[in-house]
């Protein structure tokens, strides 16, 4: 038995040089080389959206890296490690006072004693917050107490996409911290209904009345930057590459928010024909952001915008794609079922369903449910590469909506319940495309 652990030990050494090599020779394959731990500026792969072969070897490279740290160090400090973890409690202590706006200004490092005038928070703290930070490569101190900006804390800028969606996971914890309480609750316990979340279950505790998707303005606005940031986060853009887009002429944006996704895939695809919908609300500011960002697509009519309740109406009918990105999983089961046979209805002989997100892997999984072989981590990493990002949504969806993230198996079911069928599947790293079409008696 200890032949055949060292054994794997091994194995993930093989991995883990292996897929760093891929990583480091994507970089190289830019001419800027591979970005150093502390560096102030972009690189280039960092907003690209076709770096599908970087993200495959970091994805094998993080899976290999956390099995073999729990394999070879003690239980307690692992244990330790998944509990004692306040990076988010020192993000939002930086994006609440806008530290990286500041440090912006100044990218050659600002003093403690300048930075802590600038946003009016004492000066040892932030001290002990940024180099928590630091420790990660999100800031870097140029020389004692003097910090300046990485690329990671460009990301925490208040203008940035990818910052409004952190900010905006700033209440998660307080529904976290009652997910047990829900759990025993004799209402909340047993349920999957959407008004039985943790989230709902925190807001009647302290007295509030309140429906996630009813926002003013403002804060539809926020959430919407905030959805940009979560595109980017999981590179949903990904799918402009390897979907055959050439062979589609009409494509429905279902709950298609600003545009994330429609936005790119008309520039790209100047042949396509677009829908968005959304509700109305939300439209509005859809408008607004075509207009800023995509005003030839408007001037040259190949978009519409045709306000939609998915789980009330048909979406637009006859169209070639009825693309769904990240809605399924914000719906319990009975939900997810209405909106697909609302689709279902809407969809022509030919049509085809596109639901593009995040897919868990489990053990013991049934075969034959579709996935690729590339979709499968290979011995002896762990469950969904060892990656641990499916599984936080999941829970986010849960505390949220109590939806949730679902399997190959799972998503093959509703679509059965919906009279389709899966045809094909994608695998894009962060998040699956799954392709269905109506399904033939």
């Amino acid at each position: 038995m200890t032949e055949l652990n060292e054994l794997k030990v091994e194995a993930l050494l093989d991995i883990i040089n292996s897929s760093a090599r891929k990583a480091m020779a994507e970089y190289k394959n830019t001419e800027h080389g591979v970005p150093s731990v502390d560096a102030g500026t972009f690189h280039p792969l960092d907003f690209a959206t076709d770096t599908l072969a970087l993200r495959k070897a970091i994805r094998l490279l993080e899976g290999a890296c956390e099995q073999l740290n729990t394999i070879l160090a003690p239980p307690q400090h692992t244990v330790y490690n998944l509990v004692n973890n306040h990076n988010s409690a020192c993000m939002d202590v930086v994006m609440q006072s806008r530290i990286a706006d500041v440090l912006d200004k100044h990218p050659e490092g600002l003093s403690l004693d300048v930075l802590a005038d600038a946003v009016n928070l004492d000066k040892t703290k932030i001290a002990r917050v940024l180099r928590v930070l630091t420790l990660r490569g999100c800031f870097k101190e140029v020389k004692r107490d003097v910090f300046a900006n990485t690329r990671l804390s460009l990301m925490l800028k208040a203008t940035n996409n990818v910052g409004c969606y952190i900010k905006f996971q700033r209440e998660l914890p307080q529904y976290a911290a009652v997910l047990y309480e829900t759990m025993v609750d004799q209402e909340f316990g047993r349920s999957d209904k959407v008004d039985k979340a943790p989230r709902i279950f925190t807001f009647r505790n302290e007295g509030k009345k309140d429906s996630f998707w009813e926002m003013n303005d403002e804060a539809r606005d926020v959430f919407q930057k905030s959805m940009m940031g979560y595109s980017e986060i999981l590179s949903f853009s990904t799918v402009l590459h390897y979907y055959p887009w050439d062979n589609v002429s009409s494509v429905v944006d279902v709950g298609s928010g600003t545009g994330a996704m429609s936005i790119p895939l008309a520039k790209m695809f100047p042949h396509l024909r677009i829908t968005n919908q959304e509700l109305p609300e939300t439209l509005k500011l859809s408008i607004n952001t075509w207009e800023k960002n995509a005003p030839e697509v408007l001037l040259d009519g190949r978009i519409e915008f045709v306000p939609l309740n998915f789980l009330e109406e048909l979406p637009v009918v006859g169209k070639d794609v009825y693309y769904l990105r990240s809605i399924i999983h914000n719906w319990p089961d009975e939900e997810s079922r209405v909106i697909l046979r609302n689709v279902r209805k809407a969809m022509g002989p030919n049509s085809r369903v596109l639901i593009h997100e995040c897919v868990l892997s489990r053990a013991f999984e049934e075969p034959d449910v579709g996935a690729n072989e590339s979709s499968k981590a290979p011995e002896p990493t762990l469950l969904n590469f060892g990656s641990h990002l499916t599984h936080k949504m999941d829970m986010i969806m849960w505390f949220l909506f109590n939806g949730k993230e679902r399997t190959l198996k799972e998503y093959k079911a509703i679509g059965a319940s919906a009279g389709l069928v899966l045809t094909q599947t994608y695998d894009l790293v962060e998040t699956m495309l799954l392709e269905f079409r109506i399904a033939q008696d």
